[in-house]
C-alpha cells in the first residue's frame, strides 16, 4: 500500500506520476525557454521574496496558497525557483524547499544566496550554507549567488580573510553548487570591482533591470559591462515592485495604440525580451492571478521594435522628470564644495529614494560613507547651486535627504 513519502515505493510512484503530469501539461502550454550552457531554463522564473502572506505579516507565509502556486508554476513549465536566507524572515527557503520536495530533483532548478547584505554574516559562510541546504531539503543548489554586491559590502566580499569566495568555489568543485553567480544593487564601479576580482568564475549576474532603471540605475551600462565578460543577465524587479504594472492614462493610451491587445505589465516583460543577454527574468508573484498572467505573457516571445522601444523609454523619462532632480553629473558643484561632497552621487541616491518613496538602496549605500561625506555634512553655503547649470537647489535637497534618512 502507498502511504505517501514515508513509504519509499509510494514516494517513487508519486514522483513518477508528477513527472508524467508535468510533461503532459507542458505539451498543453508554450512556456518560452532560454539556453544556458547545456540547460534549458524557463524564461520566467518564480521569485520567492513576495509569497502570499497571512494578515500582511511578511514572516507568516500562506503555505497552502504558496504551494498551490508552485504546483501551478511547475505544471506550466516554470523550472527555476529563487529564494534567499532573509526572504520572509527566513521562512521562504523552508516553504519553497518543502513545496518542491514532491517533484523529481532534476525537474526544477533551485537558486539560493549567501546573505552578504548583512556584514555580520561574512564570517559564517560555511555555517549558513549548510543550514540553507537543510532548510531547502536538497543536497545541492543548481544556482548560488553572492547576494546583493553593493557599496556597503564590496570590501568585505573581496577580503580573503572571510574565505567566502574560496568556500563557494570549493562547494562548486564538490558539486554542491552547480552554477555560481552574483546579484548586484551597487553602481557600475562596484560591479566592475567585483568582476575584476571574481569575474572569471561568475556564470551569471542578477540585476535590478526594467525600462525605468535602464537609465535611472545605469542598467544599460551594467549590461554592457557584463556583455564584455560574456556573462548572461538574470533580472530582478522587472516591474519595479509593481510600479510598472499600471501607468498614467495618457501613457497607457500611447502603448495601447502600438499594441492594442498587450496588457500594461506585459510591456515590462517585452522590454526585457528585447535585451539579448537577458536569460532569466524573476518575478516575485504574491497571488495566483499574478502568476497566471505572467505565464500567459511568457507563452510568447514578442520583443519590441524600434518605435515601441522609443515610446516606452520616453514614458520612463516622463515618469522620472516629475519626481527627480535634473542632475546631469557635470561635477561643477564638486569643485566648489568646501566639504568636498560627491554631490552628483548624493543627488542620484536622493532621486532614487524620492522616486521609490523609501526603499533600502540609498540607506544601504550611505552606510558605507564616512560621516563627513553624508548629506548632513552640507553646510548650506550655496556655492554648489551658484555654478549648477540646472539651477538645482542643492542645499535644500541635501537637507531634505538628511531629514528623510534621519542622518
Amino acid at each position: 500500500s502507498e502511504k505517501g513519502f514515508h513509504n519509499p515505493i509510494g514516494a517513487f510512484r508519486r514522483k513518477v506520476v508528477y513527472r508524467y503530469e508535468i510533461q503532459k501539461r507542458k505539451k498543453e502550454q508554450q512556456m518560452i525557454y532560454r539556453n544556458f550552457q547545456d540547460m534549458k531554463l524557463s524564461a520566467l522564473g518564480m521569485g520567492a521574496m513576495r509569497l502570499p502572506v497571512i494578515d500582511g505579516d511578511d514572516s507568516r507565509i500562506d503555505v497552502e496558497t504558496a504551494e498551490k502556486m508552485i504546483d501551478y508554476a511547475m505544471s506550466q513549465g516554470i523550472n527555476y525557483y529563487d529564494t534567499a536566507w532573509g526572504y520572509h524572515n527566513g521562512n521562504s527557503e523552508i516553504v519553497v524547499g518543502s513545496a518542491l520536495q514532491k517533484y523529481p530533483r532534476d525537474s526544477f532548478c533551485l537558486a539560493d544566496k549567501f546573505p552578504g547584505y548583512d556584514l555580520s554574516n561574512m564570517d559564517k559562510v560555511e555555517e549558513i550554507f549548510e543550514e540553507q541546504l537543510k532548510k531547502c531539503k536538497v543536497e545541492y543548489f543548481d544556482f548560488y549567488l553572492f547576494h546583493n554586491v553593493c557599496e556597503m559590502n564590496i570590501d568585505a566580499y573581496l577580503d580573503p580573510k572571510y574565505g567566502i569566495y574560496d568556500y563557494l568555489i570549493a562547494q562548486k568543485k564538490a558539486g554542491r553548487i552547480r552554477h555560481l553567480g552574483f546579484s548586484a544593487h551597487g553602481n557600475y564601479d562596484v560591479v566592475k570591482r567585483f568582476l575584476d576580482a571574481y569575474g572569471k568564475d561568475m556564470e551569471f549576474c542578477q540585476l535590478q533591470l526594467n525600462y525605468l532603471d535602464w537609465k535611472f540605475q545605469g542598467g544599460k551600462e551594467k549590461v554592457d559591462l557584463l556583455n564584455e565578460w560574456k556573462i548572461p543577465v538574470w533580472v530582478m524587479e522587472p516591474l519595479r515592485g509593481g510600479r510598472l504594472a499600471s501607468l498614467e492614462e495618457k501613457d497607457e493610451a500611447a502603448l495601447k495604440e502600438l499594441r492594442p491587445d498587450e496588457k500594461i505589465p506585459a510591456w515590462a516583460f517585452r522590454f526585457l525580451q528585447s535585451v539579448p543577454s537577458v536569460t532569466m527574468v524573476l518575478s516575485g508573484m504574491s497571488s495566483m492571478e499574478q502568476l497566471q498572467e505572467n505565464i500567459r505573457t511568457y507563452a510568447e516571445d514578442k520583443p519590441l521594435n524600434e518605435k515601441e522601444m522609443d515610446c516606452l523609454l520616453s514614458i520612463a523619462d516622463g515618469m522620472l522628470e516629475k519626481k527627480v532632480l535634473p542632475c546631469t553629473a557635470c561635477h561643477y558643484c564638486v569643485s566648489h564644495c568646501p566639504q568636498e561632497l560627491d554631490i552628483p552621487e548624493l543627488l542620484a541616491l536622493y532621486n532614487e529614494h524620492c522616486f521609490t518613496e523609501g526603499g533600502f538602496i540609498a540607506p544601504m549605500t550611505l552606510s558605507s560613507y564616512p560621516k563627513e561625506k553624508l548629506p548632513s555634512a552640507c553646510i548650506g553655503c550655496g556655492s554648489c547651486q551658484a555654478v549648477c547649470p540646472q539651477q538645482i537647489n542643492i542645499p535644500e535637497a541635501m537637507h531634505d535627504f538628511a531629514q528623510k534618512l534621519n542622518l
